[in-house]
């Protein structure tokens, strides 16, 4: 090679340094990501915990998993139990005397699983403390007695053995440094007993009054809770803040 011909410029002078703004964009683009699957995992710890402490009765630990605001809130059947005091009402009051006449741990021949999965987690853009969630999750659940618990003290109401099937659509709202449910919607959209399946099955009523006319009842009852063998759409919550649109869903 002669000596005069120039040498060709080294790969790293072709492309401009990245700038110092350049650099802290990205650290806050992927600290904000990062933030955001930390609240994600952090929301469905959250709600997992929930579904275990169901199984296991361990109703008295169920209100702490809410928010303190006054609108925090619990959808179940076709209620809406608001406040600490309502969501006390409905777990500790209601279902305690319900399935473990207050005694707040399994009991013998009782099955309640809650198998929970499916989750989509959005968490709304937000700084600190002011950061907000919202959660769909599948439920799918076995419960009955055994037959060796005497007619008189199984739950009265639910079936020996029963499948159930619903869909939570839940809010979560950042409350004193971690997620706290704020409203717990769940929808029970199919129920049916062992021995008949859904062919043969209808799923249970609602509560037909509120409190204080019935002890445990509602501070609200609503409308539009049909459950099977009518069949309804619990709307998506991607769809109400932005995101990509459900196919074949008509608006």
């Amino acid at each position: 090679m002669s000596s005069s011909t120039p040498l060709a410029p080294h790969p790293t002078t072709l492309t401009p340094e990245p700038t110092i703004n350049a650099l802290l964009a990205t650290v806050q683009l992927l600290t904000a990501r990062i933030q955001t699957l930390e609240d994600q995992a952090a929301i469905k710890h959250l709600h997992h915990t929930y579904g275990y402490l169901l199984d296991s009765c361990l109703y008295t630990r169920v209100p702490s998993l809410f928010s303190n605001s006054p609108d925090a809130s619990v959808h179940f059947l076709n209620g809406i139990w608001r406040g600490q005091e309502g969501i006390h009402r409905l777990y500790v009051e209601w279902f305690g005397t319900l399935f473990t006449q207050g005694t707040n741990k399994p009991v013998r021949g009782l099955l309640l699983d809650h198998f929970i999965g499916q989750d989509i987690i959005t968490v709304s853009p937000g700084d600190g403390k002011d950061r907000k969630a919202k959660g769909r999750f599948r439920c799918f659940m076995q419960g009955g007695s055994h037959e060796s618990i005497p007619v008189q003290d199984r739950p009265q109401g639910p079936p020996n053995q029963f499948w159930e099937g619903g869909v939570y659509e839940n809010e979560y709202v950042f409350e004193d440094g971690t997620w706290k449910i704020w409203k717990l919607g769940y929808n029970m959209l199919w129920q049916a007993e062992y021995e008949k399946g859904w062919f043969g099955s209808v799923a249970m009523e609602g509560v037909d009054q509120c409190w204080p006319e019935a002890k445990w009842g509602p501070d609200e009852i609503v409308g539009g809770k049909d459950a099977w063998p009518e069949r309804r759409i619990v709307g998506f919550h991607w769809e109400e803040i932005g995101h990509e649109k459900v196919i074949g869903i008509e608006s």
